[in-house]
């Protein structure tokens, strides 16, 4: 369940990736990848290529990000979903908050 951060596009773009299970066990690691590289992100990319599970405290966590982000003026796109995870997150309607590549 490692969730790593690294910026990008001369330190404006904050990339978090979640491997593995992204669930409740993963609330404090996902929360301070966002937290601690607070200061001059404009945009936020979260990579879930290497996830394989997604469930409803990982939702609510990316609804954290958001409001962390600016809520509406957030720029936050979710990449590199799984078939599983990308259903999950229409179901949820999360394309109407997100971009989802």
């Amino acid at each position: 369940m490692p969730i790593s951060a690294h910026r990008i596009e001369n330190g404006q773009t904050l990339v978090i990736a979640v491997e593995g299970r992204f669930d409740f066990s993963s609330h404090q690691a996902f929360r301070d990848a966002y937290e601690q590289a607070d200061g001059g992100v404009e945009r936020y990319i979260v990579d879930l290529s290497d996830t394989t599970y997604l469930d409803s405290s990982a939702l609510g966590m990316l609804l954290l990000l958001r409001d962390h982000a600016g809520g509406d003026a957030a720029s936050i796109s979710i990449e590199n979903c799984n078939s599983d995870v990308r259903r999950i997150l229409s179901i949820s309607n999360f394309e109407q908050l997100f971009s989802i590549c």
